[in-house]
């Protein structure tokens, strides 16, 4: 909550307008308030600090202490060009905080714990919640914008040899647009639910079709799928599986698959989040779960994907690339 304090006040923009270190009167005038508390302001600081967020040194010769900017108060920059401050306001939303007080009765009784806080799920509670929907699509937008860097990065042979690309479950097209961009001959289509793509801006390249991943899949010669499977349990993650398969050639066809996987004694930077994603998921998605190498295995192949390589990003996720033959 402190971190979202943070975004919410602006305080690393503030630091960051100014160009250096500044002090806690100079960033308490900038927050937009007629009287800002200094004190609570000072103990949050205090905390940020402690958490290595932001810096706090004593100038040289004396006087008010200057905080300034770390790498990781760099990622809450609310204009910067890759941003993580819409994430934090998600995921500390009064309507995705409530579900984790939900965990005992999920253990006692099942049942999703977003829906018994709110009697749906989420994607219908998006759809009937334009505020939340929005929040929901920017803190999607922006760690697709992240994530898709390190995807083109280690993808770019892949995307070469494709000539159109279906983006499933691609929120506003900002992640199939990037390709586009780097690849102008692929045909993108950014495909998401239709109250979702409602609110997708135009991108050259990139056209958007509303519908249901559970009905059908437009075709296309790759299907893209980033943070998707990790939302549903493997009964249904094999329904889209097998609408992805009815959308490609199976000779050349291929699917993209950018989620995580898990390694319970995994020890590398990003392991211990992604076993937070799974917790993650249970409160938020529709018994959805991140997965072990062996359980996507198990999964691409009731799907319809017997051939699969893993190819490691510097990111919490991976990239699957799966073939149906």
């Amino acid at each position: 909550m402190a971190l979202k304090c943070a975004v919410e006040l602006r305080i690393a923009d503030i630091i960051h307008s100014h160009g250096r270190p500044i002090t806690l009167s100079q960033i308490a005038t900038c927050i937009d308030s007629p009287s800002p508390d200094i004190v609570y302001l000072a103990r949050i600081m205090r905390f940020l600090v402690h958490a290595k967020i932001f810096t706090a040194a004593a100038p040289p010769g004396g006087g008010e202490t200057l905080y300034g900017l770390t790498p990781a108060s760099k990622w809450l920059l609310r204009d910067g060009e890759l941003s993580l401050a819409p994430m934090i306001i998600m995921e500390n939303h009064p309507s995705l905080t409530a579900p984790w007080h939900c965990f005992a009765a999920c253990v006692k009784e099942g049942g999703i714990a977003f829906e018994k806080a709110h009697n749906r799920q989420i994607w219908d509670f998006a759809s009937g919640n334009p505020e939340f929907n929005k929040i929901f699509n920017e803190a999607m937008a922006c760690t697709a914008k992240i994530s898709i860097k390190a995807v083109m990065a280690a993808y770019k042979d892949g995307f070469g040899r494709i000539g159109s690309l279906v983006d499933v479950g691609g929120g506003t097209g900002g992640a199939v647009a990037e390709v586009v961009k780097a690849y102008p001959h692929i045909k993108g289509v950014n495909f998401d639910l239709p109250h979702v793509v409602a609110t997708a801006p135009a991108y050259d390249g990139v056209s958007h079709v509303g519908g249901d991943m559970f009905e059908s899949i437009p075709c296309a010669d790759a299907i893209f799928m980033k943070w998707i499977l990790h939302d549903w349990n493997d009964e249904d993650c094999i329904k889209i599986l097998k609408n992805c398969r009815k959308a490609i050639l199976e000779k050349t066809g291929r699917i993209i698959i950018v989620d995580a996987v898990i390694r319970p004694d995994g020890d590398d930077p990003f392991d211990k989040t992604r076993m937070v994603f799974d917790l993650v998921m249970m409160v938020n998605a529709s018994h959805g779960k991140e997965r072990t190498e062996i359980e996507w295995k198990r999964l691409l192949e009731e799907g319809g994907f017997p051939r699969y390589r893993i190819i490691q990003i510097p990111n919490l996720q991976v990239i699957i690339e799966a073939y149906p033959v």
